[in-house]
């Protein structure tokens, strides 16, 4: 059975503990934000299953102190978590037998050159295997000249100030590791500058207020911990950690534990990058949202928990078309809620339920009524709700997307259904969004709620694909011709590289599709246009990790050679999430 298995068959069969039964780390409290105390309803699910992991401190520069603090935290924090550590500076251990042995792999504080040739790649192997990478601190300020593992921490090391306080701010509160922290977290550390931002290719969690310190250098954006999906692997970094008495804070103890739990599978989270969204609700009142019907939502550590019901509270400033709507969503145990969208203004929440689409927050239901479900007209694909979903007691993150009357769900950036509207009755081109208070023993929290507009149409989106070195994929020649190959070329907004990204998974330019020659699933098969004739050698679908996978054979499109030159073939190959396979759509 997967780690990933038996962690769900872990909370899937047993009650919820009490708050009094979690580690010491995981109920300490956060920075020095005036907080309330945690509530009962935050209570773990049931213990994470046995798991090993690596911790690895060679350094071949500067050397931190605070290694052994480190490694010392570590080993307390396995102890308390269900976790062995395995602590070494012997890179002979990076061989693909040794590092199979284990869950994820920690870079703590390493410096320089740490990896002979033979051994990156093995811990190259380990990570496409589905491995778990957990950089700290100067994990960036290693292997400089190996841009694989630059693209795996995410980004690297270029200067810091002195040693001195500043603020944090938690831009994610649901991962793991920074969802018991409040908006802010005052910290004491040493604070790199990194060469380049990671915020285009990783999920930033949390950043530094440079107004709060002296000597910060990224021009006011500034992450300092981050997550990623890389290469069918996991990588989480964060750059606190140069002190020895960070090692000794509660607070810091459960971001690392966090950061480790997701790398190796224990928990989920929406790591896609995230950009261009307008908060709707942060945590500084409810100014455009009203309440319909009875019962209410308690607002308290920018969280917004429902309280009696039936109800809705509804966000009434404005009614939206073509969206991404992301929330981060609680249940205390086997709860009930929903979000609506696609209804009309009304102060009956009954409208939203005769009018709108629910698209439901339930733990145990009939499956077009339980978690992940279009309520009452689809269910999610269980198979990747199941696989995708942390258990009551821990944070969920939904993508909820509309583009004309197609609905896409994401939970903790998986696909789990994709449902289209039919009834005459109802629309999702146009309406309002809502959070439903279902009833007096049911307790759903939500936090971060944030929209961003598509395009500000509701029809199909239109423009470049990107790739490989920002190039944009092109029909050769501009040619209209059954069977022309498709290729990258420097963007130049001509019709041979405006793309029309259709509802039905279909990607069409000059009036043709994007096709795989003679319905292959070979590798090396050729990317063509071609007459639109709803095959599935002409579905295309954008995954959480930025490729373009074909259902029907399961691979992806890919630049033949890893080449970003003018005329690089475009062909199928098998996925692997390389830099080559990375795709952005239009709109």
């Amino acid at each position: 059975m997967s780690r990933r298995l038996r962690r769900l068959a872990s909370w899937g069969t047993c009650a919820l503990l009490s708050t009094a039964m979690l580690p010491a780390a995981a109920t300490a409290a956060a920075g020095t934000d005036a907080r309330p105390a945690p509530s009962p309803v935050a209570a773990a699910a049931a213990a994470d299953p046995a798991y090993d992991v690596l911790v690895f401190s060679k350094t071949a520069g500067f050397r931190h102190s605070s290694i052994d603090e480190g490694v010392t935290a570590l080993r307390e924090l396995g102890t308390a978590n269900n976790f062995t550590v395995t602590a070494t500076e012997d890179a002979a251990v990076f061989t693909p037998a040794s590092l199979a042995g284990y869950e994820a792999v920690v870079f703590l504080s390493t410096t320089g050159d740490v990896l002979n040739a033979s051994q990156q790649t093995a811990f190259e192997g380990y990570i496409q295997a589905g491995g778990g990478y957990v950089g700290i601190h100067a994990a960036a300020d290693t292997e400089y000249d190996w841009t694989w593992y630059g693209g795996l921490a995410g980004a690297l090391f270029r200067a810091h100030p002195q040693i001195q306080p500043a603020t944090v701010t938690v831009e994610d509160r649901a991962h793991d590791a920074t969802a018991h922290l409040g908006r802010t977290w005052q910290r004491t550390d040493e604070w790199y500058d990194y060469r380049t931002n990671p915020r285009t290719t990783a999920h930033v969690l949390a950043s530094l207020d440079e107004s709060t310190y002296s000597g910060g250098g990224m021009g006011g954006d500034h992450p300092i911990a981050w997550c990623k999906d890389y290469q069918g692997g996991r990588a989480f970094y964060t750059g606190g950690g140069h002190t020895e008495d960070s090692y000794a804070d509660p607070a810091f103890r459960r971001h690392l534990l966090g950061g480790i739990r997701w790398a190796a599978r224990l928990t989920e989270a929406d790591c896609r990058p995230e950009t261009g969204y307008t908060s709707l609700y942060g945590g500084t009142g409810t100014t455009g949202w009203k309440q319909a019907g009875p019962g209410s939502f308690a607002e308290s550590d920018a969280t917004l928990t429902s309280r009696g019901g039936l109800g809705l509270l509804w966000y009434q400033a404005k009614e939206y078309k073509a969206y991404s709507l992301k929330l981060d969503w609680r249940q205390a145990g086997d709860d009930n809620s929903g979000v609506f969208v696609g209804f009309p203004a009304s102060d009956d929440p009954w409208s939203a339920v005769d009018n709108g689409y629910e698209i439901q927050i339930d733990a145990t239901d009939t499956p077009d009524r339980t978690t992940g479900s279009v309520y009452g007209f689809k269910s999610a694909d269980l198979a990747a709700r199941d696989a995708a979903l942390n258990p009551p007691g821990e944070w969920n993150t939904y993508e909820i997307r509309v583009e004309g009357e197609r609905l896409q769900l994401f939970l903790n950036g998986q696909k789990i259904n994709d449902f289209t509207n039919t009834d005459p009755a109802r629309s999702l081109q146009q309406g309002h969004i809502g959070l439903q208070n279902h009833g007096t023993d049911d307790d759903v929290s939500f936090r971060n709620i944030r929209i961003k507009e598509i395009g500000g149409t509701t029809g199909p989106r239109e423009g470049a694909i990107k790739g490989l070195g920002s190039k944009c994929v092109d029909v050769a020649n501009g040619s209209s011709a059954d069977g022309t190959q498709i290729q990258l070329w420097t963007c130049n907004q001509s019709a041979a590289q405006k793309w029309t990204v259709g509802t039905d998974d279909t990607l069409r330019a000059l009036g043709k599709c994007l096709d795989i020659s003679g319905a292959g699933t070979a590798d090396g098969t050729k990317i063509q246009l071609y007459g639109c004739n709803n095959t599935g050698a002409q579905k295309w679908v954008a995954q959480a990790d930025g490729t373009l996978k074909n259902p029907q054979s399961g691979k992806c499109l890919d630049a033949s050679g890893n080449s970003s030159a003018d005329g690089t073939k475009l062909h199928l190959w098998a996925c692997h999430t390389g830099a080559n396979q990375k795709w952005v759509l239009p709109g």
